[in-house]
C-alpha cells in the first residue's frame, strides 16, 4: 500500500514532465468514470496497480519514507509554478487539468491512508483534514451521480429502505 501511495503521487511529476495535450480535459469524477474501475480485486487493472505498488515498495520502508519526503519537497516547489488549468495526459490517454488530477490524488491518499491504518491494526484511523475530506467526498459523490443517477444517490443518502446498496460504492 505504501508503494502504491508513493507511486500514485509520483505520477504528478511524471505527467508534468510530458507535453501539454490539446484535448478537452475531464474533471476528477470523469477521470474515475473513464477508468471503468471495478471492485473485482482480480481484474487486470487492480492486479496491475498492486504489482506497480509492490515494485515501488521493494526499496524498503526507510527508502520509501525518504522518497516520499523528497517527492513532497520537489512537488511543493514545482506546483507553485504551475497553472492549475494546465492539461495533463494521464493513464489510458485521459486528459485532465492539473487541479482535477490533484483532486484524484487527494481521493487516493485519503482512502488509502485509512486502508494503511486498518492494515496495521489501528481501529480508529485519523480523520482526514476538512479540505481533503471535502475534495474526496465531493469527487466520489459526483462519480456516484454519474454512474447511478441522482435518484439512486438520494436514496442511498436519505432513504435506506429504497436504496439498492450500491449507489455510493464507486471505487
Amino acid at each position: 500500500m505504501a508503494g502504491h501511495l508513493l507511486r500514485g503521487v509520483s505520477t504528478v511529476e511524471i505527467y508534468l514532465d510530458a507535453p501539454e495535450p490539446d484535448a478537452v480535459p475531464l474533471n476528477a469524477p470523469g477521470y474515475y468514470h473513464a477508468l471503468a474501475l471495478t471492485p473485482d480485486i482480480a481484474s487486470a487493472l487492480n492486479r496491475e496497480v498492486r504489482l506497480k505498488g509492490d515494485e515501488v515498495a521493494e526499496i524498503g520502508p526507510r527508502a520509501l519514507c525518504e522518497a516520499a519526503r523528497a517527492l513532497s519537497e520537489r512537488l511543493g516547489i514545482r506546483l507553485a509554478g504551475e497553472r492549475l488549468d494546465r492539461r495533463l495526459q494521464v493513464r489510458d490517454g485521459i486528459v485532465i487539468s492539473l487541479d482535477d488530477y490533484l483532486r484524484t490524488r487527494i481521493v487516493e491518499l485519503t482512502i488509502h491512508c485509512d486502508d494503511m491504518a486498518h492494515s496495521i491494526g489501528l481501529a480508529d484511523a485519523p480523520e482526514p483534514s476538512a479540505r481533503s475530506g471535502t475534495f474526496a467526498i465531493d469527487t466520489l459523490v459526483e462519480l456516484a451521480r454519474m454512474r447511478h443517477g441522482d435518484l439512486a444517490v438520494l436514496r442511498a443518502l436519505a432513504r435506506r429502505e429504497r436504496d439498492n446498496g450500491s449507489a455510493l460504492r464507486v471505487l
